[in-house]
Parts: structure tokens; sequence; C-alpha cells
């Protein structure tokens, strides 16, 4: 791999220069003001939102904490807006902030974010404390959010008419087996917290459990987001699975409200979002295609939502027959697959269904309502999370209920007992046969589902009458896909925030090449998960590990080559990606891959709290649980540009799971592996997939509150790391769970290809750029340095190498940090040189069934998201470090 001349001379020079840079602002960019920029997710302005929350980043100090803040639209006018901050730097500098706009207020391509003085809405949210009750009311509308008790929303009003009432969970569970009886649950309140008062936004958090006879089980944290503006509450509903999944089988699990019905049946409307844009409209009795005609102003009233004439003005004989007409008191769409969903109706529970249509993937959207005010709900991710059903019951009684089945009772039951028995493998040595032949870390009792979660988001709306059928068409494809405005790229760079990373760049062939590929990557896991059908309510979000080229299968029902779980950090390259392009395609993958990822491939309480499980079969099955799952490394990011306080209350949840690592040993079975008798207090630890991980908490919760024991405990392990004779590249050593200090000579050499994989890199970019620790920078820049360098470099300098030597593609850019932080033309140079050599499974070889496309792009049919993960993170950083030294676009591969 040749390096040109010019391309040498140039990176020397520009190496030569780097030291004179400043690290922070020169004084004169500190008087001019800060501003920042932000675009929507998929570029184009959306036709509605149901309110915006969006984060931005600012300029080590640059930012005090006493600014004010204005948002403006892309024409310079100021927007009703509500600001906070959510991160601070070291020296109390604002490092990330948060705004809310109304619903339907509408910025054009982009809004701006500056100092100055918020815009007030016209009709600001306002929240009133009761005894028993919390209001938050905007306008004319208000809804009353219980205190205590089975239900969450008491009843919406607006004016003096309740359109709404006795909003609430539900769950079911089946007892024994997933035939067995039905248990009915409800949600109980026990504790409720004001978050945010508005005036643009209020926030209220719900905590509790679903209680029935003799259960008190699937505890839940919903929030309740509500925004000037808009006649609805955005809910962020989280439930953990806690039950024992061979004796209790969840069967359901969902939302429910009471909309009360007045008006007579013929002016009772349902209505239910269908797919490709189409809507389900119809009266509860319907006075349409009837063997006499009622008159067109009766049907055409009907049909838009209005009031008919009296039953004395339609023509006869309709009018005076309307008792006999049935009245359907009963529509379901189930959505029991991603590829479909079938909508039926019935007259009453004692009477047959009858089929309504059939179609493909529903949005997730029903209302039921008449002139007198209606009611409707919606959930994201309906037909993605399948199986999922919209139920309207009783719509022909006094108070129809109105249920998003997040899990539809009509379908089987959660099944989340082990897929796998024992087969012989009760003890490590046969356990680690296994883990050899079908790379399953197996062991019984550790593949347990209990303690996993699951959080949705849905929309439940208010309506003073039914509203016509093109606004709820528009606010259908709001809830399926919410629109979202995301901070610029060259904002987000600018500030310095998540490390080294670059803007996209083609000035030359071979940044373009890689550019392509980028792209060409996630366009393809995009196209996979729909192509495999990577759909359901536990499986959502996440993709394959490694494909089966024999089979042309991912090796979906392979040990550890299955659900890939975040092994190896895709949720960082796409998160990656998507800071670069300012959203699309890869943002929209890493947010459900975090919602994912968070959730279920963690636990949330018991034995393995704190911990995630690694790649498998099943998202709980292998029993390798570690912090690099669980890594807060892996959501920052989503937090920081949407402020989503679920997220935030994951990684906070992370901050002491170093703890469950006294009872967790993670390398209790590694053959050979030395044991040593370690002092109460100490456990053995890693430095990258478990310190690493727990740090990216630590830092977190440090910059968010500036509490000043997590900055401590950062530099605990910094500097004791430091203080070890190899450094890193002795790997792990004892750590004092109350000190956070690591202990012992650390004089040995012991290198893994996984421990700067999993978020290490990127976090210690972070913690070299706040916490100025001189013993750990060199221990790192020492490892970056090393780790690819030739092996008699390598000993020369720490004795006989020990461990692996695999991923060194993906280690160039640990190669090319150290080059750009030392100004280091040549290491620059090796570091291209790792880059482009295709080592660890990333090249095309002989017998690889991947091929080259025009313009040197590689198509990647069964690439596995592991090696995908970790060339995109390569070439994301290298590109943005490599130039420090030498252009990667000299080179030629």
């Amino acid at each position: 791999m040749p390096i040109t001349r010019r391309g040498l001379l140039g990176a020397t020079m520009l190496a030569t220069g780097l030291r004179s840079l400043p690290a922070i602002a020169a004084p004169s960019d500190r008087r001019r003001p800060v501003e920042a920029r932000a675009g929507w997710v998929e570029a184009a302005a959306p036709a509605a939102h149901v309110g915006q929350t969006f984060g931005m980043a600012w300029p080590r100090g640059r930012v005090s904490a006493r600014q004010g803040w204005t948002v403006r639209d892309d024409a310079g006018r100021p927007l009703p807006a509500q600001s906070w901050t959510t991160a601070s730097w070291p020296d109390g500098s604002v490092k990330w902030t948060a705004h809310a706009l109304p619903a339907d207020v509408m910025p054009g391509a982009a809004v701006a974010v500056g100092p100055g003085r918020a815009t007030q809405p016209a009709l600001p949210v306002r929240v009133e404390e009761q005894v028993d009750t919390i209001v938050i009311a905007t306008g004319d509308y208000r809804w009353e959010i219980a205190r205590s008790g089975d239900v969450l929303v008491r009843r919406a009003t607006v004016g003096d008419r309740t359109v709404l009432r006795d909003a609430g969970l539900v769950a079911e569970l089946r007892q024994g087996s997933p035939e067995g009886p039905r248990l009915s649950l409800k949600g109980r309140i026990d504790d409720v917290r004001i978050e945010q008062r508005g005036p643009v936004r209020a926030v209220v958090k719900i905590e509790g459990y679903h209680v029935g006879p003799g259960q008190r089980v699937l505890p839940f944290v919903v929030r309740l987001y509500a925004y000037a503006g808009s006649k609805g509450l955005r809910i962020v509903h989280s439930f953990v699975h806690d039950v024992d999944p061979a004796a209790l089988f969840v069967s359901g699990i969902g939302l429910t409200a009471a909309v009360p019905m007045a008006a007579p049946l013929h002016d009772r409307h349902v209505r239910i979002a269908l797919d490709d844009g189409a809507m389900f409209v119809e009266a509860v009795r319907p006075l349409t295609g009837l063997r006499r005609d009622p008159g067109e102003a009766t049907r055409l009233a009907q049909v838009a939502g209005r009031a008919t004439p009296p039953a004395t003005a339609m023509a006869k004989p309709v009018g005076d027959l309307l008792e006999r007409i049935p009245a359907w008191s009963d529509v379901s769409l189930t959505q029991f697959s991603g590829q479909g969903f079938a909508l039926r109706k019935r007259t009453g529970p004692d009477h047959a269904w009858v089929d309504a249509g059939e179609g493909g993937r529903a949005p997730g959207l029903a209302y039921v309502g008449s002139p007198q005010g209606g009611a409707a709900i919606g959930a994201r991710w309906f037909w993605q999370r399948h199986p999922a059903e919209i139920a309207i019951t009783n719509a022909a009684a006094d108070n129809a209920d109105l249920t998003m089945w997040l899990w539809s009772p009509r379908a089987g039951a959660m099944d989340l007992r082990p897929y796998r028995g024992v087969m012989g493998m009760d003890n490590f040595d046969a356990q680690n046969e296994g883990l050899a032949v079908t790379y399953e870390d197996y062991e019984p009792g550790w593949d347990s589902a209990t303690g996993i979660a699951r959080t949705s988001e849905l929309m439940l709306w208010a309506f003073e009458a039914t509203p016509p059928t093109e606004r709820l068409k528009v606010l259908a494809s709001v809830v399926a896909d919410p629109p979202q405005l995301v901070a610029d790229p060259a904002g987000l760079q600018a500030a310095k925030v998540f490390g080294h990373w670059s803007l996209p760049d083609r000035s030359t062939p071979n940044r373009t090449v890689i550019e392509d590929q980028l792209t060409n990557l996630v366009d393809f896991y995009a196209s996979e998960v729909d192509r495999r059908h990577w759909y359901g309510f536990w499986n959502h979000g996440d993709v394959m590990h490694s494909y089966d080229a024999d089979r042309h299968q991912w090796r979906y029902d392979i040990g550890g080559f299955a659900w890939a779980n975040s092994e190896l950090s895709p949720d960082l390259w796409l998160w990656m990606q998507a800071l670069r392009t300012g959203g699309g395609q890869a943002y929209r993958l890493a947010e459900a891959m975090t919602r994912h990822t968070g959730e279920v491939d963690v636990y949330h309480l018991g034995r393995f709290r704190g911990m995630g499980t690694r790649h498998g079969v099943q998202h709980f099955s292998d029993s390798s649980k570690q912090p690099r799952i669980s890594n807060a490394a892996y959501r920052r990011i989503f937090y920081y540009l949407t402020a989503d306080e679920r997220v935030g209350d994951l990684m906070r949840d992370l901050l002491t799971s170093d703890r469950t690592l006294a009872t967790v040993e993670i390398g209790r079975k590694v053959p050979g592996g030395e044991r040593p008798t370690l002092s109460a207090g100490l456990i053995e630890m890693s430095f990258g997939t478990v310190w690493c991980s727990l740090a990216a908490a630590w830092l977190t919760e440090w910059e968010r509150t500036g509490d000043r024991q997590w900055r401590d405990r950062l530099i605990a392990g910094m500097d004791s790391i430091g203080r070890l004779k190899n450094g890193w590249i002795s790997g792990s050593a004892p750590y004092d769970l109350a000190s956070g200090r690591f202990v012992g000579p650390g004089d040995r050499v012991s290198i893994s290809h996984l421990n700067a994989v999993f978020g290490a890199v990127e976090i210690n970019a972070e913690l070299l750029q706040l916490l100025d620790v001189p013993r750990y920078r060199q221990a790192w820049l020492d490892y970056c340095r090393y780790y690819n360098a030739p092996r008699a470099e390598f000993e020369a300098r720490f004795g006989p190498r020990k461990g692996s030597e695999n991923l060194a593609e993906a280690h160039s850019r640990l190669t090319a940090f150290a080059a750009w932080a030392e100004s280091d033309a040549s290491l620059a140079t090796r570091a291209a040189t790792e880059f482009f050599a295709g080592k660890a499974g990333l090249g095309t070889r002989p017998g690889d069934p991947r091929r080259k496309l025009s313009g040197g792009v590689v198509e990647w049919p069964g690439v596995s998201t592991n090696a995908a993960s970790q060339w995109g993170l390569a070439a994301i950083e290298n590109l943005a470090l490599i130039p420090a030294a030498i252009d990667i676009g000299s080179i030629r591969p």
C-alpha cells in the first residue's frame, strides 16, 4: 500500500503545526454570541408534530448557566420555546441544552438556537397540584392525573365536557402454561412526581405495579408529556418482566380509556388507520349503504363525523326504522405479524365477529367518539412490534372502551422460557465445549428472562368533536413516524462532543469510497431488517450477528451467532453515522436499537441487575452477563440529542452496577485462567469491556448533575490504571469497589481484541478531553500505539506478547489516535495501512461471498454485524484523526 510523497510531506507539515493549535476557543471567539442550528431527521419539514424536544451542544467555556435562550425559525422569527440545561463542562459552562417547541409550531426546514429571551406560547401548559390529583391544562383542555389508585388519568375535559376518563394500564397473565387460566391485572400507582411544569412542556412521572388476585407484578414507569398546542398526551410506557417465565406467562399488556358516548348510535364514530394512508371510517350504526337512502345530507354528515339531521328529517322510512339497523359495538384491528392485520367487528360479546377487512401494516391509531367529543389512541412501531391490537368495545353503551394492546390477549402468550435444555452441560468444562461448537456460553439458570424490560411510545388524544378524517390520517402518520429535530452535525462537531468523528467528506477518491461504503452498510442493514423480518415485541430494534452462507440465512438458531445484542458496538456505529449526517436512516436504526438494547438486553432487577446479556438465540439466553452490553456509551448520544428521560433513568440505574460483579464473575469459565483469591471488596476487572462501560455512566452522571463523586471515581480509576507497570497492556487488575481504584503491580501482559471495541475508544477520547490525568493519558496512548505494533516492537517494550491480535482493522483507529495525539506522521501512515489492509474479516478474500461494485464500493450480502460496526467506527474516527498527520485521500489501496 504505497504512500504518495506529496501526502507524506503535507502530513508532516500539518503534524508539526498541530501542537500550536488552541485546545479551546480563543478569547475573541468567546466574546461572539453562540448560535447553533437543528434540522429534521428526514430533512424535509413535516406536515404536523405533537411537540418537539431536541438537544443542542455548546463549546466548552462559551455559555453561562445563567444564559437565557431563544429559538427562531428558518426565517429568523422567534418561536415559543422552553429550554433547560442537560449537561455541563467541568468549568461549569453549559455543554448540552434541551429545547421544547409547542405542537404544530412549524419552524420550516430548521431552527436556530441562541442567547436571548424565551418567547411564551399563546396558550401555555399549566400544572395545578391538588390533594389527590395533578391537573395539566392548556387552554380549555384539562387532564386530571391521579396520585393513587388504578387509573392514570381520571378524566380529560374540554370546557365543562368530559370527553375521556379512567385511562389506565391493563395486563393479563396465563397461569402455569401459555394456555393456562387467564388472570386480569390493572396498573396501580405507587408514586407520582412532576418533572416539568411548562410553559411549553409538562412532564409527570408515574410508577407502580400491575395488580390482580394474589399478584403484584410487572413494575411500570409511565411518563405523561403535555405540550402547548396539543390536544393529546405523549406517553412513554415502560415495564419490567419480573415474573418466573415458567410459571406466569404475560398474555396482554396495554393502555385503556373510557370514552363517554351520549350521542345517538348513528352519531357515534369509529376511525381506524389502515395501511397505505387509508382509514376505516364507520359509525356504530351505519346509515350508508342501506336499502333505503336516508338522504344525502345524512350520509355525508355521518361519513364526515358531524351530527346527522334529526330522525324526523331523514328520508322515509329510515328515520322511523333506526332501531332495525344493527349497532356494531365492538371493532378490533389485530396485527399479529409484520406483514398483515385483520379488521373485524361485532354487535356484542354474545355474537359472532364479522370480517371487515385486512391489509398489510397498520400504523397504529384508532378513534371513537361523536360530535360531542371523543378520544384517539396511537402507538409507535405498532406493526413492527407485533402482536398488537387496537380494540374499541362497548361503543353502543354509555361508555366506549378504547384500548391499545401492546401485546394482544388474542395472540398467544409471551413464551420467555429458555429455548433449550441443559444437554449435559452442568459443569464449566462441558459448557466450554458447547461454546467451542455453537459459540453459546450456556449455564443452567443463567438464561432467564426475569428482569428484562420494554419501553413503548404512545399518544392519547382528547377531542371536543370527531376530527376530520384527513386530520386523523396526519396524526396516524405522526404517531407511526414521529418527526424529530436533531442538532446540526457541524455545530455538534464544533462543540467537540462525543470524541473524535468526521463530517462527510468526498474530497478525494478514497474518501468517496469510504463515504459510499458507510452509506451502503447503513442501507444494507435497513433493508435486511425488512427483508428478514427482524420484528416482534421483544426483537424489534436488534439485528443479527452473523450470516450462514451455506443456508443463505442469518444464523438465528446458532448460539452466539444469532441476535447481536450490541456485540462490538453497532449502536455506536449507527449513532456516529447519524451525528455526521444529521439523521436519516442511520438515526432511525440507532433510535430503535437504543430502545431495544437498553431495555431487552439488560437486567433491571434481580441478581443480574445492571448487567447485559451477550449475543444469542434469545436476547437473554447466554450466560455471559456483562456491563459491556448495558453500557451507557450506547445510550448517551440518544439522551443528549433528545433529552429522553427514560434513557436518562436507564443510565442512572447503572451507576452502582459494579457491585453486581461481586457475585457475577465474568471470567469464571475461562479455561486455564488465573483465579487468584481476592480480599473482600476486590474484584478482577478488565479496563475496556468493564471499567470503560461503567465509566460511561459515571461520566454522564457527572455531566448531568455536577456531582463530583462521579468525577472522583473516574479519576481514581484513571490514575490507578496509569500507575500499573504495564498500564492498559495488563488488560485487567483487581479493583477496589469502595475506592474505585485498581490495585496490584499490573506487571503482566494480557491483550484482548475485545477490550477497546465496546465504546472504550469513544469514552477515552472524552475522558482525556475533560480530565487531566497524565499517567492515564500515557497508559492509553501506549495501548493505542502498541496494540497493532509489529511483534518485535511490542516485545522490545513489554516482553512476550500474550493474547489476541484480532480486529487489527478496527484497532487502526487506536493507532490513528496515538498518531494524532503525538503528531507522529509515521504512526499515521501505519494507521492508514492497517485500516486498508482488510485484516480480521473486513476485506475481500478468495472464496469471500462479497463482491466489489463499480467505484470500489463493496456489497455485503452476508457480512457480520460485528464487522460492519467496527469497519464503520474505524472509518468515521480514522477520517477524523488521520488527517492530523496524513491525508487518507492520498493513499492508494
